[in-house]
């Protein structure tokens, strides 16, 4: 079901005694099972209700009515370059600028007026006396949990630049295997697509004129190159209406990956095929040991920092986490507990056990990510070499079935002949 339109409606205030009371603000949310939903939640304003929408464990995705005067910067029309912003930020951090500083030079230079928008408020918060994780709480739709928890933790020890540091990193690896992931599937798409043309081709132009000779010399046709050849000539005497699915197939199609919504519908369809679901879940595990390490570095409990990353896996890997972190809040070492609930394999616990036992359990779950990735990666040159050959293997057998029954009956006349 496709998710309503943003839109400033269901937003209830009143006045009493020229005093606002709290209003009543809708906000679009994903639970713990993996499921966007529309809340009405109250506060004073939009930052409030966001607050008080995550503190119940539910991540805010977009605020889909906002307060009458408000001004209001949501996911669906602008989206926040945080890792841009979090280099520049480092960048400014380490040439010696305080924070202030940093955010103001930051603001002068944005030219895009939605980013300088968020960036505007964000100086504003800081020169009002507050902490810098509190601003970037209240904007949950640009800044992620674990992002405000590294931060968090940073302004405790004083070393915010190493923390936006070890994020930087964390969102690099990640980035890479989506790259990656990206690169290898262009070239069997465009076989796809070059495949599919290269038969619309002949099916709508080649073969009717065949169709056309063989009707003239009125000779009886193989009942395969018959259907094919009637099937020619549908195309061609339709031809307006078979551009205009194409074309509206086309729109659907950039449409549907233009959305949030449609590009998850495509991946879970995907990962549905055999082999792919199983390497999912260990892609998921790996960034979940990861942003586990990156919230252990800076000095975020164990049990916590397992229930902020939940987002990160399936809605099923999320049921078996929630009874490994029972197991670990009362006593169980870690790497019993993850492998009890199916959320570690073999090198997995061995490199994790090593990190209980050093005292580096975060060092351990970036090592155990780190090994998950690059088998991944090795899989997936693999299948990206193995895919590309049958894709050849079959829109050769296509356009090869296509012209042998276009010939065959210039071979039966050939036989005749002689």
């Amino acid at each position: 079901m496709s998710p309503p339109k943003a839109s400033q409606v269901n937003i209830a205030s009143s006045t009493v005694g020229g005093k606002s009371t709290q209003a009543l603000v809708r906000l679009r949310v994903r639970g713990a099972d993996g499921r966007d939903q529309v809340i009405e939640v109250q506060g004073p304003d939009a930052a409030a209700a966001m607050r008080r929408a995550s503190s119940r464990g539910l991540h805010v995705l977009a605020v889909e009515g906002a307060a009458s005067g408000a001004t209001q910067v949501t996911r669906r029309n602008v989206k926040f370059p945080l890792m841009l912003f979090s280099q520049e930020l480092l960048a400014l951090l380490e040439a010696g600028l305080n924070l202030t500083e940093a955010l103001a030079t930051l603001l002068a230079k944005e030219r895009q007026p939605a980013v300088k928008q968020v960036l505007q408020a964000m100086v504003q918060d800081l020169a009002e006396g507050r902490n810098f994780s509190d601003v970037l709480a209240e904007r949950p739709m640009h800044f992620p949990e674990v992002y405000v928890a590294t931060v968090r933790a940073s302004e405790r020890t004083g070393d915010m630049a190493r923390a936006l540091a070890r994020y930087i990193e964390y969102q690099q690896q990640f980035e890479a295997i989506r790259r990656k992931l990206i690169s290898v599937s262009i070239y069997p798409v465009l076989l796809l697509v070059v495949g599919g043309f290269v038969t619309l081709f002949l099916l709508g132009y080649v073969v009717p004129r065949f169709s056309t000779a063989y009707e003239s010399a009125g000779r009886d046709l193989p009942w395969m190159s018959a259907v094919l050849l009637s099937f020619g000539k549908l195309i061609y005497g339709n031809w307006q209406v078979v551009l205009m699915g194409i074309v509206a197939m086309a729109g659907a199609l950039l449409i549907g990956f233009s959305r949030p919504e449609g590009r998850r519908f495509v991946v879970e369809q995907v990962l549905r095929l055999p082999g792919l679901k199983e390497k999912s879940a260990e892609f998921q595990l790996a960034r979940f040991y990861r942003a586990v390490s990156l919230l252990l570095a800076a000095g975020i409990p164990l049990s916590r920092a397992m229930g902020m990353v939940t987002g990160l896996l399936s809605p099923v890997q999320r049921t078996r986490l929630s009874g490994a972190s029972l197991a670990v809040e009362q006593g169980q070492s870690l790497s019993n507990a993850l492998l009890a609930a199916g959320l570690a394999n073999a090198v997995a616990e061995s490199l994790i056990k090593v990190g209980e036992r050093s005292g580096k359990l975060g060092e351990m779950l970036e090592r155990t990510a780190r090994f998950q990735d690059e088998d991944f990666a090795r899989w997936l040159d693999w299948a990206s070499r193995l895919l590309e050959p049958i894709l050849m293997t079959v829109i050769g057998v296509v356009i090869g079935a296509v012209v042998v029954l276009m010939y065959m009956p210039i071979f039966d006349l050939a036989g005749s002949l002689q």
